[in-house]
């Protein structure tokens, strides 16, 4: 129930002879659209906690033999383990309520199981899913972490850890981060029956970061695609900034008290804390020099990389089968866990970056890229960009917001 009344303008009082009036109005409950012919659509978003018995009733279906078919049917028990919340059900039904159709989006592919009725009889299908991509502009600002940012403009999280990895030979998205950094996105999402379904990938990003602002733009030969900046460079690095997916740094680089030598030392690499078992990555192309443990590394892995650089991961709890010195690994490979093994006081990945055998700063050094576009791939690139910026920058001196 909600009350309605009426005020004169100004807030001012009703003139004498006339009465303030307020009156209860009823709220109209939803109804399922009417498609004709005495048929209705209903569609419900699967809830927390939901079973296949109060999704059916929602959706309306008030027919005995289709419940009974749906619950039981070794043909559908498969979808009893798919009740995932935000998936949404819809379901054809007869003004009475007797099942027409159900249609039930599966996981992780692009089919739907059908329950239809034909010639009278309930049966079972899949089909492909018809998805219609749309592209969607939104942008944010950072007030605590990514993904609060992200979270609040309503980007998914899959376009979140796809932006962070686009941005990550440039921005440790661990302690780079800074209160008023902005975003901006275009990215694809897919459409099914007119509701959103699940994210593509991004076309264009641009961020600002610390007072910098990086950006990049999707371009795909050959039927490969990578991402590259405004002129055609590359924006994929020979190195990762960070071994490890949004994990939070313990320790930067510099000089420190051991915590269990009990003196001052250099620090050569920075420390990641993450639970026991967080996967590890390479951060570059590379071969396995050293597999094992090595005394206060605990178990540890180096790889050497072109161009006398070497990049080493210590204190491990374990190691990926398969892997054994003179292995390859490609940038981002697995090539361990995060433990507590060697000198260590808790979990965590100490990681070194070296140049001919010296340590530095892997947070501060200039990373080579990777080969540019030639000539003619600048040309059509340049257009295909221009066309993204465009869009990058409806957004630019706006408060963040959301448009498709």
């Amino acid at each position: 129930m909600v009350a309605a009344t009426a005020v004169t303008p100004g807030g001012q009082q009703p003139p004498s002879g006339q009465e303030r009036i307020i009156e209860q109005l009823e709220i109209q409950s939803t109804a399922p659209l009417q498609e004709g012919n005495d048929l209705f659509l209903r569609e419900e978003r699967i809830a927390r906690g939901d079973t296949f018995g109060s999704l059916i009733a929602r959706l309306g279906i008030q027919d005995d033999e289709a419940k009974r078919y749906i619950l039981s049917s070794s043909e559908l028990q498969h979808l009893h383990r798919q009740l995932v919340p935000g998936r949404t059900v819809s379901a054809r039904t007869t003004e009475t309520g007797e099942l027409v159709a159900l249609y039930f989006p599966m996981n992780g592919g692009d089919t739907v199981t059908i329950v239809e009725r034909q010639q009278g009889r309930l049966q079972t299908s899949e089909q492909t899913l018809q998805y219609e991509t749309h592209q969607v502009l939104k942008s944010g600002e950072i007030q605590h972490s990514l993904f609060g940012a992200t979270d609040a403009a309503s980007i998914p999280d899959s376009i979140a850890i796809q932006m962070a990895e686009i941005f990550s030979a440039d921005i440790d998205f661990h302690r780079d981060l800074r209160k008023g950094d902005r975003f901006t996105l275009v990215y694809e999402m897919q459409y099914y029956r007119g509701q959103p379904a699940r994210s593509g990938r991004i076309l264009s990003a641009e961020f600002t970061n610390d007072g910098n602002t990086y950006q990049a733009f999707y371009y795909e030969q050959d039927g490969k695609g990578a991402y590259y900046s405004a002129d055609g460079k590359s924006r994929k690095k020979a190195f990762l900034r960070s071994p490890l997916e949004f994990s939070r740094v313990t320790s930067g680089f510099s000089m420190r008290f051991h915590p269990i030598l009990k003196t001052w030392r250099a620090h050569k690499g920075v420390d990641y804390g993450a639970p026991i078992g967080t996967k590890v990555r390479a951060t570059g192309d590379g071969i396995v020099e050293f597999i094992g443990k090595q005394g206060g590394y605990g178990n540890l892995v180096i790889l050497n990389h072109a161009g006398n650089y070497q990049t080493a991961y210590a204190h491990m709890n374990d190691f990926p089968k398969g892997l054994r010195k003179g292995s390859r690994v490609s940038q981002g490979d697995l090539i361990g866990y995060v433990g507590k093994t060697g000198w260590a006081t808790g979990p965590h990945l100490h990681y070194e970056f070296r140049i001919k055998g010296n340590a530095v700063n892997p947070q501060s050094i200039a990373v080579p890229t990777t080969v540019p576009l030639n000539a003619q791939q600048q040309a059509r690139f340049r257009s295909q960009a221009g066309e993204q910026l465009a869009k990058l920058q409806m957004l630019q001196g706006m408060p963040p917001a959301r448009f498709e």
